[in-house]
């Protein structure tokens, strides 16, 4: 399951082009992957409208946006961080990840940039890694970096994974209790990736539900509780966690993937085909609908839900990605 504690392998390249998905992009910038014929690489103030449409719920177009910034000024940290976040959002924890750690390296006291690598990490199965960024998160926050003392980087290369991540939720433990006046939801929030790390999936729940005490039309933070839910094994309560956190942001596709998985582990098999298509057609809605990007680990979902049902004719049209069969099929085409 994916979302807060979200599962994709990711590499880097450079110098390279590839097809994906019918798109060819490009890697002029240490492994991330430009889309080429952008439509808004010349587009004033394309940060600006990058962040709107983001918020609006159009991840695509965001993205197309954001790296035209990062194109008109390769050194602009805090568009990084939004293309990284905005990523995420649209299921491409590669780029994500990617995006993520070229802001830290124009910046590396972005705590925001920090936190969301760290699950970034998480959801990729880089547990060291996700260690480390909360480590440095803690190392560069003003509230809580004096409880590393003279200590200012991560746990050492030597340190084993199980008594790191133990050192780094025993420092996140501690900077809880200097909160008297107040709950920080950054803090539970590393506190429940924390505790996905460490499979404590209850606690995790208690982190997150924690945060969202403060920070309630968080669709975020829903997504990651919907996510540690599900991976302790509650679906139906994930279920009511991403329908919130798709309440609050339609448009986000991560949470809607994670809401069809959790339909397939109940067993609603049409509902979760419902979700990916949905997630699909959203996906392909840009201002290149020739060239669309959608996700091959929704279309691999999707293959599962329509074999699950049954339907050997769909699992094939999955196959060739005929997202307008499938919409027919499921009477979604005015969706």
């Amino acid at each position: 399951c994916r979302g807060g504690v979200e599962v994709v392998r990711w590499c880097r390249g450079g110098g390279v082009e590839v097809e994906l998905q019918g798109l060819t992009v490009q890697v002029p910038f240490q492994g991330y992957y430009f889309h080429t014929d952008n439509p808004y690489r010349d587009w004033p103030n394309a940060f600006t409208e990058g962040q709107e449409r983001a918020r609006e719920g159009d991840l695509n177009t965001a993205v197309l946006l954001l790296e035209a910034a990062i194109l008109q000024d390769p050194q602009d940290a805090e568009a990084w961080q939004v293309l990284g976040t905005t990523q995420a959002e649209n299921e491409n924890e590669q780029a994500a990840i990617v995006s993520l750690q070229r802001c830290l390296d124009l910046h590396p006291n972005n705590l925001s940039a920090l936190m969301a690598l760290a699950v970034g990490f998480t959801n990729t199965g880089l547990q060291r890694d996700a260690c480390h960024a909360l480590h440095r998160w803690i190392c560069h926050n003003p509230r809580y970096k004096h409880l590393l003392l003279d200590s200012t980087g991560p746990p050492p290369a030597t340190t084993t994974y199980s008594s790191g991540t133990l050192e780094v939720k025993a420092l996140f433990q501690e900077a809880v209790l200097l909160n008297q006046d107040g709950l920080d939801p950054d803090l539970q929030t590393g506190l429940g990736v924390l505790f996905n790390l460490s499979s404590e999936f209850h606690k995790a729940v208690e982190a997150f539900t924690a945060a969202l005490s403060v920070r309630p039309q968080d669709y975020l933070l829903w997504n990651r509780l919907g996510a540690t839910l599900a991976n302790g094994d509650r679906s139906e309560e994930a279920v009511e966690a991403y329908s919130r956190a798709l309440e609050i942001q339609p448009g986000f596709i991560r949470s809607r993937y994670n809401l069809g998985i959790s339909c397939i582990n109940l067993g609603f098999h049409r509902e979760a085909a419902g979700n990916f298509l949905t997630a699909l057609k959203q996906q392909r809605q840009s201002p290149r609908p020739s060239q669309p990007v959608m996700s091959a680990n929704i279309w691999a979902a999707l293959r599962i839900a329509l074999s699950m049902m049954e339907r050997p004719e769909l699992v094939h049209a999955a196959g060739v990605g005929d997202l307008d069969l499938l919409m027919r099929a499921f009477d979604m085409e005015d969706i």
